[in-house]
């Protein structure tokens, strides 16, 4: 019945009449450009059942962002700023013990002093970009506040590898968390080298605060330095994309760590959390008669310092598409994948091997987010319909298990607060089963200035949330989200 009514939601999209798209004029203030946007969503979250608690709310989240930038030969500036609001957090959604915050609605109540309304002002951009660096176009740097994706250095010139790279490849270790109300920035240095055949990028920075909380002003005490190289490779019928990356991260906050150590080793440890992750990513796509077909590859190990533990862990995507020609007027694009990330089997070896996600934007790989790539396996797969230029339903189906049924369910995306780590765990009591997702979406574009989203997702949960809620291990995340530019 839950997965109908999502099916029910896009039926109401489907029969939204879809206006003709013109160009959208820029604003202009002189030489400066003022552009800015709405976005608002009304969520319902029915999570896993706690012994206390209420699981079942509903929330509306917002923000504003209004900008002024300017272009030149040699200086591009960009000034943004932001203003995230939130009505009706639920005030009874946190359980106590092990079932903890009930959904994303809890950690927005919790973070912002349980507030049920919240709101504040603060700079989300505040950047210059100094062009033709030692005499050469091809060389810019960014100084400031700043958005950044892993993976997106380069922008597609095939629709397809674009779409990939935006859902797929984008953003997984390091990303704004686009899908929070608040978001995260990154106040740094953007160094990047740019030729047709290749990108060098590199990037120093310290994360800015916010996600759930909607004071997104200072800083954290984590920093890193990502350095990647690009190449895109074209030919008659192939197109390609490959990249090559190193992350240096640094955790100094003295946030109590999650992990499957005792709670009493966890607190004895005040070390820093110092992670090397190295890795890359190729995506091909081939023209054939019988329609395109994608392959993805995506892997990365990391090394270094959890606290008093040696990191060692990896992870590992391979996914593979087919568009078929037929169904001309929906344009069917079906793809499977399987991803694997270490757990850690044993909490007593000196050894810390579960994947780190470091500073991810968790959602486009975790629709309804209970879940994230820390110590998971998921086997998956997804139907992409485009009955109309303007409309896109797609419907994701996920087998998911912990990768070691010794180590813990993770949840998050990331530092957000000096004085909160940014991931939860919970114990699964030595089951691996996690859960099976499924859900569907609707996307419609009406202009250039007007978008809106539905949103329905349903987890038939498995052995580990049955051991955590054992009174109801079944949950949903629905949502109806707005979308206005100008």
């Amino acid at each position: 019945m839950h997965f109908l009514r999502g099916w029910a939601w896009v039926v109401v999209l489907c029969s939204v009449p879809l206006a003709g798209q013109t160009a959208p004029e820029p604003i202009k203030i002189g030489s400066v450009v003022v552009s800015g946007s709405i976005r608002s969503r009304v969520e319902n979250w029915n999570w896993f059942t706690p012994n206390s608690g209420n699981p079942d709310y509903t929330f509306l989240g917002s923000q504003a962002r209004l900008g002024f930038s300017r272009g030149g030969d040699g200086l591009d500036w960009n000034l943004e700023f932001e203003v995230p609001f939130l009505l009706g957090l639920p005030d009874n959604a946190v359980a106590p013990g092990a079932q903890g915050q009930l959904g994303m609605g809890a950690s927005y109540y919790v973070s912002n002093d349980r507030n049920r309304n919240a709101a504040m002002i603060y700079p989300k951009q505040a950047w210059m970009r100094f062009k033709n660096l030692f005499g050469s176009s091809a060389a810019s740097l960014r100084v400031g506040r700043f958005e950044f994706m892993d993976g997106g250095e380069v922008n597609a010139k095939n629709a397809t590898l674009g779409v990939i790279k935006r859902d797929r490849v984008q953003q997984r270790l390091i990303g704004p968390f686009g899908f929070t109300h608040v978001m995260r920035s990154f106040d740094g240095l953007h160094l990047v080298y740019s030729k047709p055949k290749i990108n060098y990028t590199v990037v120093a920075a310290i994360p800015t605060r916010g996600v759930f909380q909607v004071d997104g002003w200072g800083w954290l005490n984590t920093g890193f330095i990502y350095a990647s190289a690009t190449g895109q490779v074209e030919a008659k019928k192939h197109t390609g994309e490959w990249r090559l990356f190193g992350i240096f991260y640094d955790d100094w906050r003295n946030a109590p760590k999650q992990d499957n150590r005792s709670a009493a080793a966890k607190a004895a440890d005040h070390g820093i959390i110092q992670i090397e992750t190295f890795g890359g990513h190729y995506v091909h796509i081939a023209e054939t008669s019988a329609g395109p077909i994608d392959l993805m590859v995506l892997g990365a190990g990391q090394v270094g310092k959890w606290g008093v533990l040696d990191q060692r862990a990896g992870m590992a995507d391979f996914e593979a598409g087919w568009q078929p020609k037929v169904l001309p007027r929906l344009k069917p694009w079906i793809r499977g994948g399987y991803f694997y990330s270490t757990g850690d089997g044993n909490p007593n070896d000196g050894q810390h091997s579960t994947f780190f996600q470091l500073l991810p934007t968790a959602r486009p790989f975790a629709r309804f987010p209970f879940f994230n790539m820390m110590n998971n396996t998921d086997r998956f797969g997804m139907l992409t319909v485009r009955p109309h230029k303007k409309l896109t339903i797609k419907t994701e189906e996920h087998f998911l298990r912990l990768t070691s049924r010794d180590d813990l369910w993770y949840i998050g995306g990331g530092a957000f607060q000096p004085w909160t780590f940014g991931y939860q765990s919970r114990s699964g009591a030595g089951a691996a089963g996690l859960g099976t997702l499924y859900d569907v979406s609707g996307d419609v574009t009406v202009n250039p200035h007007f978008a809106f989203t539905a949103y329905w997702g349903y987890c038939q949960g498995k052995s580990v949330i049955q051991s955590v809620y054992p009174l109801g291990k079944d949950g949903h995340l629905g949502f109806l989200e707005f979308n206005i530019k100008f």
